[in-house]
């Protein structure tokens, strides 16, 4: 995944991060991430490559469960944030309804190494800021955005790999079930000169919801480590499960 270094809404040094990043990706060097290193998924990172999502509706929260290493998001309902979140991986979530639209609302995302926005690893800063708007949409119309998407991705007229490799069933093609499409805007100042906006799309699949864990890889990751962002940034074997020269036994 190479990022475009030269998008005027990137400030200096996440320029200099995103340029780095694909300069690795096109040496042959797949940049770790959280998704590929099994670690906390931010958002709207998560948004950008999870393969499946449900959300719970209850009284006083929503969770969001992610196919892929059954990450979880916990969004407290109808409540302000706190005057000063501890920072963690996934922040401090609240939500409310507009309508028909769930409005989920996220700050205090901790900073560290695999902090990164997209695939590209755009960084970003302790003063991060994503809202998320979900919201029903037409099935035909979620079918004509997937198909939008697959051209501009794939090529024109061509589909994306039939294969679902986490096991989970194929998108069900019926235009009569809903879409849920998600607005996401992205505010950080000093990553960013200005707020942006993007859309996910997600349609019904088949199947049922498998398990998909993330096992920590010791092996199949490669084995350079590169300084990649304005602290540094662990290039896979720097990033893996620590590995003793001895056994304890």
């Amino acid at each position: 995944m190479v990022g475009d270094f030269t998008n005027p809404i990137l400030r200096p040094r996440a320029a200099e991060v995103v340029k780095k990043n694909g300069e690795l990706e096109l040496s042959g060097i797949v940049i770790p991430n959280p998704h590929n290193q099994c670690r906390p998924e931010p958002t709207p990172f998560a948004l950008s490559i999870q393969l499946g999502m449900q959300i719970i509706q209850q009284k006083d929260e929503v969770t969001l469960l992610y196919l892929s290493d059954q990450q979880v998001r916990h969004v407290r309902m109808n409540v302000p944030h706190s005057d000063h979140p501890t920072p963690t991986w996934q922040g401090e979530s609240v939500g409310h309804y507009e309508g028909d639209t769930l409005v989920i609302d996220t700050i205090g995302q901790k900073v560290g190494p695999l902090s990164m926005v997209d695939r590209f690893g755009t960084p970003f800063s302790a003063a991060l800021h994503v809202i998320e708007r979900y919201r029903l949409i037409d099935g035909a119309m979620a079918r004509d955005l997937q198909l939008k998407h697959e051209s501009a991705y794939f090529g024109a007229g061509k589909s994306s790999p039939p294969a679902n490799p986490y096991g989970r069933g194929e998108i069900d093609l019926d235009p009569t079930k809903p879409g849920l499409q998600v607005e996401i805007t992205v505010d950080d100042p000093a990553i960013f000169t200005s707020p942006w906006s993007a859309f996910v799309t997600y349609r019904h699949v088949q199947g049922t919801w498998p398990e998909a864990v993330c096992a920590e890889n010791t092996y199949g990751s490669g084995t350079s480590s590169v300084s990649t962002s304005f602290s540094s940034t662990c290039i896979f074997s720097s990033c893996l499960v620590p590995e003793a020269d001895q056994s304890d036994f």
